[in-house]
């Protein structure tokens, strides 16, 4: 088990791409908030605190729609509070459907305690999630509901 938030850090970039997308689930806490201040609401909470096997089933649903396959440009800046990192990456992948390609761009401020992410605020950008996601028409759907796109 890693010891300090850089090597929890790279735990969690080299599972991002694992064999088994549940396996990412090991690098959080049992109990652990993920915040992602730009996520549309109407695809994502901006805030959900949830347990380590609510997110191992999440993982491993979302890979019935895409695959990851590798991440790039990595680079994990630690911060003067020994538990908090700031990880930047692409992460590049492909939609099983189609077989399209994609490369999400993200910034995550990720808090570590004994070893295990407690609590994350993740920053990409919401349009490039929803292509990812296969649900880019539900967030044009839901802006032009909310009069934010027209």
């Amino acid at each position: 088990m890693p010891s300090t938030a850089r090597e929890t850090a790279e735990r969690f970039l080299t599972a991002t791409t694992g064999a088994d997308p549940g396996d990412l689930a090991d690098c959080y806490a049992p109990h652990t908030v993920i915040e992602m201040p730009f996520a549309p609401p109407a695809l994502h909470p901006a805030r959900t605190e949830t347990d380590r096997e609510s997110l191992r089933a999440r993982f491993r649903a979302g890979a019935a729609v895409r695959r990851y396959e590798r991440v790039t440009g990595a680079t994990v800046h630690e911060t003067a509070d020994p538990e908090v990192v700031i990880v930047e990456y692409d992460l590049h992948g492909r939609l099983l459907a189609g077989g399209e390609p994609f490369t999400l761009s993200f910034l995550m401020v990720m808090t570590v305690r004994d070893g295990l992410i407690v609590h994350t605020r993740d920053y990409a950008d919401p349009i490039a999630g929803a292509t990812a996601l296969g649900r880019l028409p539900e967030l044009l759907e839901a802006l032009a509901a909310a009069g934010q796109y027209s």
